[in-house]
């Protein structure tokens, strides 16, 4: 006689195959995940840092706001920003999002 449980499971054979048939999808969808989100991801968050470290005084630049000045100073935290004669403003470094160039 065949036990109840063995006939719900559905046969020795095949019941083993499903857990690898899983384990494989679940690295498939975090390979996926990973090539597709957390790269890309990484690599602007690397090119920004890049952008913020190269900073100097006299490079235009264009702020997370929106705001085109020019840097007139740079400290470890801060930037100062001149964007009009003799209009300055101080910002996060994080704050500065892409460099047109030098002035």
């Amino acid at each position: 006689m065949v036990s109840k449980a063995f006939a719900m499971a559905g046969g020795g054979a095949q019941g083993g195959q499903q857990g690898y048939e899983g384990l494989i999808m679940l690295v498939l969808m975090f390979a996926i995940f990973y090539f597709l989100l957390i790269r890309p991801q990484q690599k602007r968050a690397k090119q920004h840092r890049e952008l913020i470290g190269a900073l100097k005084p006299g490079n235009q630049v264009v702020t997370a706001g929106g705001i085109y000045g020019k840097v007139a100073a740079v400290e470890e935290l801060t930037v100062t920003v001149e964007v009009a004669t003799g209009v300055k403003i101080k910002l996060n470094r994080a704050s500065i999002t892409e460099v047109k160039g030098d002035a």
